[in-house]
């Protein structure tokens, strides 16, 4: 990545704490995604439930939006930070509330969210950019509101691309560290092949920021 683009994609960060009343001073991580925000002043396990809206996708395959969706809610699941609840977009409370990932909300309007869907906090975002095999790519953009103060929790996007070497050694370290040590050759060509397999191991990289 060249300085340039860097330094967009750091301006992007920190642009989007500002879309949030009340967010705070923050910090950049860079592992296991490259870029993502953490709130430093309250910690995200502290939150009891959080909704996670199904995603708005803006590639060319629609299926995208539930099977992202699906295994960002399994991943997060798995590592029990917080309870979690799914909304789907056909889902009426979604459309009732209209939980669009770029919009800005008033402090009433968070409530109003927090009341309808009896949760903390809210994991909103965009499906930027898929790809199949052979040259398997997924991009998200993501941000968690916490509802009872209005701040942003934590922020992160991101593209993944299969034939990205720094890419490839991650995939590998993540067969390592969830399959057996019998299947990981054959696994490592099933996740650069099968979108299923490597949104599994995007989300699996989203989840391991929180």
């Amino acid at each position: 990545m060249t300085n340039s683009k860097a330094i967009k994609k750091i301006i992007y960060v920190l642009s989007i704490s500002l879309l949030i009343p009340g967010c705070k001073s923050h910090e950049i991580a860079r592992e296991p995604a490259n870029y993502y925000y953490q709130n430093p002043n309250k910690k995200i396990s502290d939150m009891g439930r959080i909704a996670i809206v199904e995603l708005q996708n803006d590639s060319s395959y629609p299926q995208m939006s539930n099977d992202i969706t699906e295994a960002l809610f399994q991943s997060l699941q798995k590592k029990q930070v917080f309870g979690l609840t799914m909304v789907r977009q056909r889902d009426p409370l979604w459309k009732s509330l209209q939980l669009e990932p770029d919009a800005t909300y008033t402090l009433d309007q968070m409530a109003a969210i927090r009341q309808t869907l009896k949760c903390d906090g809210v994991l909103i975002g965009t499906i930027t950019e898929f790809k199949p095999y052979p040259h398997m790519a997924a991009g998200l953009r993501l941000k968690l509101i916490d509802l009872t103060q209005g701040e942003l929790l934590w922020a992160l996007e991101q593209v993944w691309n299969s034939s990205d070497k720094i890419t490839e050694q991650k995939i590998k370290k993540y067969l390592n560290e969830t399959k057996s040590s019998s299947l990981k050759n054959s696994n490592e060509r099933i996740t650069s092949m099968s979108p299923l397999e490597f949104i599994k191991y995007v989300s699996f990289e989203v989840a391991q920021t929180l």
